[in-house]
């Protein structure tokens, strides 16, 4: 009897012991659980870039899920709403002119504000970067253009985002976002597998970005290996180096390199009441005040220079005279290495495909009626378009501004000549490029690739959801907590018992 008593104390001592270690054991797999097995929800980033061009200033909202992929964010265009008013390389000139900008960055704003969540604006970025127009302001008057940046910052900072800075980009990072844009469009960069993640394409061959502006234009392109020099650029994108080659032509933007022009045909006459236009179509003539040609720092400004004096310019169209005219304001001759651009820049010679777009777009449309063509074709259609008649040219171009179309011949020699003996593009390279505006229904333009590179810095709000709630997981704890205290005072009251 005595025997089945101790056995049965045993027994007993034993099965507490095990419910004392079962216990502990579900204590600590439901912390675990709660630790190991919880998942991580993004939301989606905004962020807002304003480009502010020597034409005109854009704002782009751009969103991207906070779950990045090599760190880099998968980044798609929201809006692109265009600023009424002057560019801000020409504010604090005229109060009514100003008046109108600031009015039309209020109405951007307000669209923006409405379409991105409004608990999310208190972590959206906000960026302004100012190109060409902006670094000629700069050279010809520093204290105005920093007015101008220090008034934009007082302004974009009394908003609910998160404002980072107003800021100049240099032509530089303006062709290196360039050309992450093209290639980030294009799937150059990443693509999607079945499990909807991002890779890097196997064998992927990136794409040369040409863009021409108002007041520059830039050239990128990637090249094999590292190289010194102010225009090799590195850069890394969803965890890949690249390195680029980009130079920036300050003055050689369409407008700009206009200006150049007619100074070359103004200076060349001896009679401002008319003036012969060899870039202009016949039966076409305008009255220009010499301040529109001399009011940058791209022209010198003649002796005795008048800047109300009227210029009175008639078309007497010669193509082959108003490309001499167009290549006197490059310097072809000049280089210190083996490969160069003009105007003495080094470059390497050009490789692969390229997009050209921006001003590139729009002229070889006005030209080509078409994105694509070859060389010769490209060089005979300048020649036929210089010499239509204005009259004939504004029926078959009725969709082109008559501010915009009277130039085209000019700028048709302009890129001709810039592609060709500036950038060294020859027959077989010429096939190379498609002028374009647009990928997969996306403008194309630096502050995409900008976005892209800061995506690289900005956190991501992450919210933490736990296998069980809360209160489940309280609810455990406390379950399991009590039952090891009861049954640690049960071996407690056992071991006592078997001492008395």
């Amino acid at each position: 009897m005595a025997s089945k008593q101790k056995m049965g104390y045993k027994c007993r001592i034993a099965t507490v012991f095990l419910l004392l270690l079962a216990s502990i054991a579900a204590l600590v797999a439901v912390a675990v659980i709660q630790d190991a097995w919880k998942a991580e929800e993004y939301g989606m980033e905004y962020g807002i870039v304003i480009d502010s061009g020597s034409s005109r200033s854009n704002i782009f909202v751009y969103q991207w899920p906070g779950d990045k992929q090599n760190e880099t964010g998968i980044v798609t265009e929201l809006k692109n709403c265009r600023v009424d008013g002057s560019p801000i390389s020409e504010i604090k000139v005229d109060p009514k002119k100003d008046a109108k900008t600031l009015d039309g960055f209020r109405k951007c704003m307000k669209e923006v504000k409405e379409m991105i969540p409004s608990e999310k604006h208190r972590t959206t970025p906000l960026f302004l970067g100012a190109t060409a127009g902006m670094r000629l302001l700069h050279e010809k008057d520093e204290q105005k253009s920093n007015e101008v940046l220090e008034s934009l910052r007082e302004y974009l900072g009394s908003l609910p985002f998160m404002f980072q800075n107003a800021s100049i980009i240099s032509g530089q990072e303006e062709g290196l976002y360039g050309w992450i844009t093209v290639n980030y469009l294009m799937g150059n960069l990443f693509h999607g597998n079945l499990w909807n993640k991002y890779l890097h394409p196997e064998g992927a061959e990136t794409v040369g970005s040409m863009d021409l502006g108002g007041a520059s234009t830039q050239i990128a392109f990637a090249i094999p290996e590292a190289q010194s020099g102010p225009d090799y650029m590195y850069v890394k994108l969803y965890g890949y180096d690249y390195f680029v080659y980009t130079h920036s032509y300050l003055c050689y933007g369409k407008n700009e390199a206009e200006k150049r022009v007619l100074d070359k045909i103004v200076q060349s006459s001896s009679n401002p009441s008319y003036i012969e236009n060899p870039c202009y179509p016949q039966g076409f003539n305008v009255t220009l005040k010499a301040s529109t040609i001399y009011d940058t720092e791209c022209t010198t400004k003649p002796k005795n220079y008048n800047p109300d004096q009227d210029l009175f310019l008639v078309g007497t169209p010669d193509s082959e005279v108003c490309g001499d005219i167009v290549k006197s304001i490059f310097d072809f001759k000049t280089c210190s290495s083996s490969h160069c651009g003009f105007n003495g820049v080094e470059q390497p010679p050009v490789r692969g495909d390229f997009l050209a777009y921006a001003g590139y777009f729009y002229i070889a449309r006005a030209v080509l009626n078409e994105g694509l063509t070859d060389f010769s074709d490209f060089n005979a259609s300048i020649n036929t378009f210089c010499h239509t008649e204005w009259t004939l040219l504004k029926k078959q171009k009725d969709w082109i501004s008559e501010r915009y179309l009277r130039t085209y011949c000019f700028a048709a020699h302009y890129v001709f000549t810039l592609l060709a003996d500036g950038y060294k593009f020859d027959e077989e390279t010429w096939k190379n490029i498609n002028f374009t505006q647009q990928v997969k229904s996306t403008n194309i333009g630096w502050s995409l690739g900008y976005m892209l590179s800061m995506s690289n810095m900005l956190p991501s709000e992450v919210k933490v959801i736990p296998p069980m709630t809360n209160p489940l997981f309280a609810g455990l704890i406390f379950l399991f907590s009590a039952l090891t205290i009861v049954t640690v005072v049960a071996v407690f009251i056992f071991l006592i018992r078997a001492c008395y």
